[in-house]
């Protein structure tokens, strides 16, 4: 698979601009300070990260629709770090453009210490433990004033996510659930959400769930957007300690969280796929697995 679908229509993770670790240190120099050392620190389908002196992340966007959501973290986070129970990224260094070589806004925060759940490779134990953590966690951020944008995307559009599961799934080899057409009453409810919250959002370091990042997607939304992460994270057995730590969850927006889950896992797996990223294809067909599992309760 190239960078664009066979109808010719651009994909979404398909970078507009390529920021190599030589601009970055440049850019940084200019701006903020000299590095010692520069790595590569991850890419996805909105920016590229590097570490700088093992302590720095700075991310750049890689599409022009992302400079939107940096500018959306800029706003929300520096506020919001030291109201939640676990740490995310605090962005204390903010260039509005990086000149000709560079017009976007790029950014930078002290790193966490952790893995990201894909690289942590956490098993049952540890993601059984995270569970209460988590429910904790988004408990606290779901009772924040808003302080976000409305959700524009239809991230809990359910005849959307219907559609686009039948598209997707097939692509990496499964069949869709038989429950995944089925209607969902979920109530109108609106909360401050991370808003893309997967399992490559969450850090483990020793075992446990040490942060949560990437959070250009925050709005006001639906609670489901986030609760997902019950479904695509933990085993069927670790979801009730999960509920019992966040508060009651109505039966509609249980299944929209499981609808969702799946979507965001097929999603990345489709993603991985057509990088040729047989590991993250296997971690995203594995939160699949998760999420298609019988409802625990």
């Amino acid at each position: 698979m190239g960078s664009r679908t066979r109808d010719g229509e651009r994909k979404p993770w398909t970078p507009e601009r390529v920021v190599d670790a030589s601009l970055a240190r440049n850019l940084v120099g200019e701006r903020f300070f000299t590095p010692r050392s520069v790595e590569p620190f991850g890419e996805g389908w909105d920016n590229t990260a590097f570490l700088f002196d093992r302590a720095w992340v700075f991310r750049f966007p890689r599409r022009e629709s992302a400079v939107a959501l940096l500018n959306n973290e800029a706003r929300l986070l520096p506020s919001l770090a030291a109201r939640l129970p676990l740490p995310v990224p605090d962005l204390e260094l903010f260039a509005e453009s990086g000149g000709e070589r560079f017009p976007w806004p790029f950014a930078g925060y002290r790193l966490i210490e952790g893995q990201t759940t894909d690289d942590a490779e956490p098993g049952d134990a540890a993601r059984t433990a995270a569970a209460p953590v988590l429910g904790n966690f988004l408990r606290a951020l779901h009772e924040q004033p808003d302080e976000a944008p409305k959700d524009s995307l239809g991230r809990t559009d359910v005849v959307k996510l219907q559609r686009l599961l039948r598209e997707r799934l097939p692509l990496v080899g499964i069949e869709p659930p038989a429950w995944v057409d089925e209607p969902i009453d979920a109530p109108d409810l609106t909360r401050l959400v991370h808003g893309d919250l997967h399992p490559g959002q969450v850090l483990f370091h020793d075992g446990r769930v040490s942060g949560v990042i990437d959070w250009g997607d925050a709005h006001r939304g639906h609670p489901g957007v986030d609760l997902s992460i019950a479904w695509s994270l933990l085993p069927a057995s670790a979801r009730p300690a999960f509920r019992a730590a966040y508060g009651p969850i109505d039966a509609g927006t249980w299944r929209l969280a499981r609808l969702r889950a799946l979507h965001l896992c097929a999603a990345l797996a489709v993603y991985a796929k057509d990088r040729g990223d047989i590991v993250l294809q296997q971690k995203a067909l594995g939160g699949i697995q998760r999420a298609s599992t019988t409802e625990d309760a």
